[in-house]
């Protein structure tokens, strides 16, 4: 399959056996293309930045509002048991809070607060810096095409399994 602009088509005489042996190469150079790329973003955060999970958890918060525990875990992929040492130490740096639920008072629900915001800004701020100047490496075509195949790339992260 061949993607002209908007436009996708099947090329001719390749079949739905190339189809899917493309789209096979496809997955393993966008698999290896991320990985490359989140290894230099990851290389780039402060020195004493929060870790990986601790940013996911104020990320999830700040991108879609207070959430229950369980509905955290099951977005970043993990079991509520595995995040509740981090919740506790979000919670214990001020980073979120917790407060019962109002339907159900035996839930739990996380809220970021303003210096888990500060904090998220933070780290977020130094790897953009870096991202932008790598950009400027690219042509103003390559630079939409990255941004049109991150768009795309946020889709495929979102699918169900």
């Amino acid at each position: 399959m061949i993607v002209s602009g908007c436009v996708a088509y099947e090329e001719p005489g390749l079949g739905a056996a190339g189809a899917t042996a493309n789209r096979a190469r496809a997955a393993v150079t966008v698999r290896r293309a991320v990985t490359h790329l989140g290894r230099r973003l990851r290389a780039q955060r402060p020195a004493g930045a929060l870790n990986g999970t601790k940013l996911s958890v104020l990320s999830h918060l700040h991108r879609l509002g207070p959430s229950s525990a369980g509905a955290i875990a099951a977005a970043e992929r993990h079991q509520p048991q595995a995040l509740s040492r981090t919740f506790a130490e979000l919670q214990r740096d001020g980073l979120i809070t917790r407060r019962p639920a109002e339907q159900d008072r035996r839930a739990v629900v996380l809220a970021i607060t303003e210096a888990g915001r500060d904090a998220l800004v933070r780290d977020m701020a130094q790897r953009d810096a870096w991202l932008v100047e790598a950009l400027e490496d690219l042509t103003d075509a390559e630079v939409e095409l990255v941004r049109i195949a991150a768009e795309l790339l946020d889709r495929l992260a979102d699918r169900p399994d």
